[in-house]
């Protein structure tokens, strides 16, 4: 009956639809555990990092992401964990004292600024006295964009002047990579 056959159809989609369900949860459950163990095979092969080792990820990691003007030392992460490995890595390498070290804060406005430098103060042991103007990012409402990344305490700089260490980082990085990034 008519009856009948709308009551199938609507069976034959209700299935389709849980079908799919399970299949995206399988997926991800998958995906998951693939992702823990890539994880878990590169804890293992890098095994404990020696000083020489640190030595070359941090230097890495500055001319990734270190600012390469003469004289002014700056690190800018939104990544916790970078922030902190490169506060120590330069009270250890480049012997930056930590009261030198200020902190500066990038960060859209409608995120909570307090709430972010406290987290960010609490991190990295720089107290809030030492924070630089925080800058206000506005959101652009018109825009198109879709922001996928939201950081939700913002971007963090650990900076300091010293126009000795910063030569020196260089000549770090010259080792690194060769001499054409002084250039």
């Amino acid at each position: 009956s008519e009856f009948q056959l709308q009551r199938l159809h609507f069976k034959k989609i209700q299935g389709g639809m849980k079908g799919r369900i399970l299949g995206a949860k399988r997926q991800q459950a998958d995906k998951e555990r693939r992702i823990k163990e890539a994880i878990s095979v590169g804890i293992n092969k890098l095994g404990n990092l020696s000083k020489r080792d640190r030595f070359i990820a941090g230097t890495a990691l500055y001319l990734a992401e270190g600012t390469k003007y003469d004289g002014k030392c700056e690190f800018t992460n939104a990544d916790p964990r970078l922030i902190k490995f490169m506060i120590e890595w330069f009270k250890e390498f480049a012997e930056v004292s930590k009261n030198k070290i200020r902190g500066a804060l990038w960060i859209h406005d409608n995120l909570d600024e307090e709430k972010a430098k406290i987290y960010w103060s609490n991190l990295t042991g720089i107290s809030q006295e030492h924070f630089l103007k925080t800058y206000i990012a506005r959101n652009k409402v018109e825009s198109n964009k879709i922001r996928k990344n939201i950081h939700s305490y913002g971007v963090f700089s650990i900076r300091f002047s010293d126009v000795n260490t910063h030569r020196k980082i260089m000549g770090w990085i010259a080792g690194l990579v060769g001499r054409s990034v002084l250039s």
